[in-house]
């Protein structure tokens, strides 16, 4: 091989190995710890899907939750299956930043509880986010909301809410609540556990179509534990978390 054709070769695996890099690294971007706006805490080639302001600190301030979402092409893959014809994976972040005279702080982020929009594995389920406000602040509180409906393969549709309080300098989750019922039976069920006193309430025997509707409560005391906290939780760890044996 020639010099000028190794000196090439060289600079092509260079590009090669920047360019693998720079993707690799696009879908866990570093986030900014503290920023004057909270366009600046975005990435290059993510964007802001969800938003919502409020206070969570009780400092009377406006603070932000977002939700953003990475746009890579690669994370675009055609399906030959049921379900969407482009399965969209990019990954999505939530970030949680509190103002402050400056502009604002980043207080917590998670992307590993944060669904895609779609699922390789669950190729039928639908975007978890698009059927919920996704993100509310209410009475000084975080709340995530998802819902878990299938297109084909299955009929029961889930909803799901956790309530995250910023308590010992830090999100907390105080209360997670699951909603489904069976789109040919109308059957329900209903759990709404409460870790600020670790009592957990399991409804069942509802009907959303009024037949047989006799729906009845159960209460639970749960085992008490430290809480999960929004920068550690994860699906495995929230089933954990809620593992009474």
């Amino acid at each position: 091989m020639s010099n000028r054709n190794y000196t090439k070769y060289i600079f092509v695996c260079i590009i090669t190995l920047i360019s693998y890099h720079l993707y690799a690294q696009n879908d866990n971007p570093v986030i900014k710890k503290s920023a004057a706006t909270v366009k600046a805490f975005v990435p290059d080639s993510w964007k802001i899907i969800y938003s919502v302001s409020g206070d969570l600190n009780k400092d009377l301030l406006q603070d932000e939750a977002i939700i953003i979402e990475n746009t890579n092409p690669k994370n675009f893959l055609k399906n030959d299956e049921m379900g969407a014809n482009v399965l969209n994976i990019n990954p999505r972040k939530l970030l949680v930043l509190f103002k402050n005279k400056d502009g604002y702080q980043l207080v917590a982020e998670n992307t590993k509880f944060i669904p895609t929009e779609n699922s390789e594995e669950s190729r039928c389920l639908e975007d978890p986010l698009s059927e919920t406000k996704a993100l509310a602040i209410e009475k000084g509180s975080l709340r995530l909301s998802f819902q878990y409906f299938y297109s084909c393969g299955a009929w029961e549709v889930t909803n799901n809410d956790y309530i995250f309080r910023y308590q010992n300098n830090q999100l907390e989750l105080i209360g997670a609540d699951s909603h489904s019922y069976h789109r040919a039976s109308g059957e329900k069920y209903a759990t709404s556990s409460n870790f600020s006193t670790f009592k957990q309430g399991s409804t069942s025997g509802g009907n959303m179509f009024g037949k047989k509707d006799n729906p009845k409560t159960k209460w639970q005391q749960l085992k008490r534990r430290k809480l999960i906290t929004l920068q550690n939780i994860t699906e495995d760890v929230f089933e954990r978390f809620m593992d009474q044996g």
